[in-house]
């Protein structure tokens, strides 16, 4: 059981800090993680490095979101969060920039900014190709810069 609790108490901020950008809802997140935890605990695979353990948990985390944003009824109804603590006016209009963006874009900005993942790194957590996730980097920040510039005029 120590094996388990130090494994959580390793990951579960980052995990939750993951859902949370991809779901944009405390309660979904909580429950995300604790799914993760929850499949860590039956599979009990053996992780090679702590990277190794962290990749997978990750892994886990961003594909049962992406299962939750699949449900028919999900509907994204919150504002942004107090979970996301901010210094100043300009931060918390970036955060919610990026919180207004659709769940693809959400994910990697995440996992590549905040999470300090490569953009091969995330296409292997989301099954897709490099590319894709190059390309969904680009059209985000263009989003985002666009957002931004159409505030301050």
């Amino acid at each position: 059981m120590e094996f388990f609790e130090d494994i959580i108490k390793r990951n579960e901020s980052r995990l939750f800090r993951t859902a949370i950008a991809i779901l944009g809802r405390r309660a979904d997140a909580e429950d995300i993680v604790q799914d993760t935890f929850v499949k860590l605990f039956e599979k009990q695979p053996s992780f090679e490095s702590a990277a190794h353990e962290t990749a997978w948990l990750m892994r886990v985390t961003v594909n049962k979101c992406k299962s939750r944003l699949r449900l028919f009824w999900w509907k994204k109804s919150e504002p942004l969060l107090e979970t996301h603590p901010t210094r100043d006016d300009n931060q918390r209009r970036v955060i919610e920039s990026v919180m207004s963006l659709p769940s693809k874009y959400r994910t990697v900005i995440h996992l590549f900014y905040y999470e300090g993942y490569s953009t091969r790194e995330i296409a292997e957590m989301t099954k897709q190709k490099e590319s894709t996730i190059r390309q969904q980097l680009t059209r985000a920040r263009r989003i985002l810069k666009e957002f931004l510039e159409g505030e301050d005029v």
